[in-house]
């Protein structure tokens, strides 16, 4: 046996992180977003407003964005194997782009009250479908490269 290469090790970290995140976002996709919608509008929106603030914690957003650098780095180490490249770029764009573009302005108005919940609702668990649906992909492909 000759050990574990460099890229090898990568891969695993990238794929426990992408399979991390794609286990919570798949959990509010699941279920959380459900729940929440069940509550009167002010007790639902109130909970996500703290599930949102509790997420910004450094065990959360090291693996989170962790992941994606982990993703990256793996693909730059694979010479750019195609399944590597093609996880990078879906955890970088569908999890990572998606945070930033849509999921962090809609919390940022939950926060401010500027968007009413129904409207929230529906779009952030739209756009967390997407965010899941990457990550799992990613994780598809770093299990298959």
């Amino acid at each position: 046996m000759g050990g574990v290469t460099v890229t090898e090790a990568l891969r695993v970290v990238a794929g426990v992180g992408c399979g991390l995140v794609a286990g919570l976002l798949f959990a509010f996709s699941a279920g959380v977003m459900t729940a929440l919608r069940n509550l009167p509008a002010g007790r639902g929106a109130a909970a996500m407003r703290s599930v949102n603030a509790a997420v910004l914690n450094p065990l959360f957003l090291g693996v989170f964005g962790g992941a994606g650098v982990a993703a990256v780095a793996t693909a730059v180490a694979s010479g750019g194997a195609p399944a590597v490249v093609g996880a990078a770029v879906l955890y970088v764009v569908g999890v990572l782009g998606v945070t930033a573009a849509v999921s962090v302005p809609l919390n940022d108005a939950l926060a401010a009250e500027r968007v009413p919940w129904e409207l929230y609702l529906v779009r952030w668990t739209r756009w967390n479908h997407v965010r899941a649906g990457a990550a799992t992909a990613a994780l598809g492909l770093l299990l298959v490269a």
